[in-house]
């Protein structure tokens, strides 16, 4: 469906080309939205001294040449003020209100798409660090999905590596610590703190018994040769984890599953074949013993260079290598033609190297992109990065408690009619949606601030603000006289406030193409907290119930249903959850 800004473009275009000389008539119009009018155009102003007319002048021409239902008035120098009638308007409103898909496109149609986000550690719990890879990694798998891209998730799961020799010879040497379900009453969430515990347990005795240490390095061999007994303690804390994960990932509402987990471990059968590659391709070379890949522009404080490792001097591999493979893989047998890595910035430079590898390699070509989406730290309410008073981790699921909880003093001290049970509910959508509208709406390579009795605020620019502006709208529909019509009539003048809520209506399209872009979803969050605002100003300003008259409370409803559909999908695709009533 054509957005009501592409109408207004094409209206000046056809002007263009019956005004202007014909090396002009490709120019942008530039046509953008405005204060003074519905869109404005500069391009008089742009053209004026190649068309040898001063700006007005050719304004006025092109404004005798406009047509296709836009009114147009001159304003300043040369700028064209471009308003839609209202009947074009009101078309447009029933038209995305007809559209399941409220007139969104798919310019994402096809494209496969892998997006590497969440990684945990097996045998570890999940903490804050973990927190923004996964609400951004899932929002972008959304709205992608959503766009007509075939997204391949893919959860890079820390399950290999010298800390399972030791966790496993740990729990051989003392079978009274061995982790049992059953010996856990707080749930699957407490398996990676009972696992945590141990694995700290394992490592003040590797630290402390040298003959423990020896023992725990021989396990690694083992596991690496494929020891049965080995491999059925390390696939046991592996599938214990994930239950574990699994039950973070449905608290907070991503879409991610076992199935999406792809581990370090899954490309250690491919880490031999790509050393081998990459040296026989001269793109690698000898420097003491270690094999390495050098960067002209990638040097240390020192001034020497830094080299992504491919084999280490004692023939060992690490997760450069690891990554090589993965991104070999996910091109050669995933086929993917876009790779997003969610991130920290702080992994900025480790993703160059790699992706500079991969296209020496041949295997990253034009066809395909590899993009690294860095994100920013997690603060507490002190500025500094997010620790527990100790200076520990802070556990995930710690500071969705938190802000669940303060999402529910906040509602029970409003007038509400929810059962308790309900209220459990609603606490839980909108606790669990703040964290992530706060994370969402800050532009993902700054840091942010977790506060939750901010984010739970009714006011201001917060998710809780949004998911109560959808639930005004159901509650309104709610209160219609049965068999009221939402069918636009279209007849009678637009009021300020309904023009300004149907052109928000009509950005909708445009603002998901442009996060699918640029990667960066709070293009989104900020359009929505926009449409909300908007309708709030329609709301105290054009009565709905009480409307002047039938044909008036028509065109009303159904700009109020297609507001509360557009926010109520919006705010799906970040993964945030709309309650009916709160």
């Amino acid at each position: 469906m054509r957005a009501l800004r592409e109408v207004a473009a094409d209206a000046v275009t056809r002007a263009m080309r019956a005004t202007l000389p014909p090396e002009l008539r490709s120019a942008d119009p530039l046509v953008r939205r405005s204060d003074h009018a519905d869109f404005q155009s500069n391009v008089s102003l742009s053209l004026a001294k190649r068309a040898g007319r001063k700006p007005r002048e050719l304004a006025e021409q092109l404004a005798g040449a406009l047509d296709g239902g836009i009114g147009v008035e001159l304003s300043g120098p040369g700028f064209l003020n471009l308003t839609v009638t209202d009947e074009t308007l009101w078309r447009q409103v029933a038209a995305r209100l007809a559209d399941d898909r409220l007139g969104v496109g798919s310019p994402e149609l096809g494209r496969r798409t892998v997006i590497d986000y969440s990684g945990p550690n097996i045998a570890k719990e999940m903490h804050v660090g973990h927190l923004r890879t996964t609400i951004i990694g899932d929002a972008l798998a959304r709205l992608l999905d959503h766009l007509g891209a075939v997204v391949i998730r893919q959860n890079h799961l820390g399950d290999w590596g010298t800390q399972f020799g030791m966790l496993i010879e740990y729990l051989d040497t003392h079978p009274e610590a061995r982790w049992r379900a059953a010996d856990l009453a707080e749930g699957e969430a407490a398996t990676t703190s009972a696992l945590d515990a141990l694995y700290k347990l394992a490592r003040a005795e590797f630290d402390a018994d040298p003959e423990f240490a020896d023992r725990a390095r021989q396990r690694v061999v083992a596991l690496q040769a494929g020891d049965e007994a080995t491999l059925a303690s390390w696939h046991e804390l592996v599938a214990e984890s994930q239950k574990a994960f699994q039950a973070i990932y449905d608290y907070l509402g991503v879409l991610l599953t076992a199935e999406d987990s792809a581990g370090e471990s899954s490309y250690n059968r491919y880490l031999d074949e790509v050393a081998v590659e990459v040296e026989r391709a001269g793109v690698a070379q000898d420097s003491d013993g270690a094999l390495c890949v050098f960067f002209d522009d990638v040097t240390g404080p020192d001034g020497d260079p830094v080299p992504l490792i491919v084999r280490k001097s004692d023939g060992g591999y690490g997760y450069a290598t690891t990554d090589l493979a993965t991104i070999r893989y996910r091109i050669q047998e995933l086929k993917a033609s876009r790779i997003l890595y969610v991130v920290d910035t702080r992994q900025a430079l480790h993703f160059r190297m790699v992706f500079d590898t991969a296209r020496r390699m041949g295997w990253l070509t034009d066809d395909v992109s590899a993009e690294h989406i860095g994100f920013g730290t997690v603060l507490g309410p002190d500025g500094k990065p997010f620790k527990t008073r100790s200076g520990g981790t802070v556990r995930l699921v710690e500071l969705l408690d938190s802000a669940v909880e303060r999402a529910r003093v906040e509602i029970e001290t409003k007038p509400h009619t929810l059962a308790p049970d309900e209220l459990g509910t609603v606490a839980r959508q909108a606790g669990i949606g703040a964290v992530k509208y706060a994370d969402l709406s800050t532009s993902r390579i700054k840091d942010y601030v977790f506060d939750p009795v901010r984010m739970v605020s009714f006011y201001g620019n917060t998710g809780v603000y949004l998911q109560y502006a959808h639930t005004r709208i159901r509650s309104i529909l709610r209160k219609l006289p049965p068999g009221t019509s939402d069918t636009v009539v279209g007849d009678g003048p637009v009021l300020p406030a309904e023009r300004a809520l149907a052109l928000l209506n009509d950005e909708y399209a445009a603002t998901l193409a442009d996060v699918a872009a640029t990667l960066e979803p709070h293009r989104l969050c900020g359009y929505l907290f926009s449409l909300a605002k908007a309708f709030t100003e329609f709301y105290e300003s054009c009565p709905v119930l009480n409307a002047e008259s039938d044909a008036v409370r028509a065109n009303r409803v159904a700009l109020c249903r297609l507001t509360g559909t557009t926010l109520g999908q919006g705010l799906g695709l970040l993964g945030i959850e709309t309650p009916d009533r709160m």
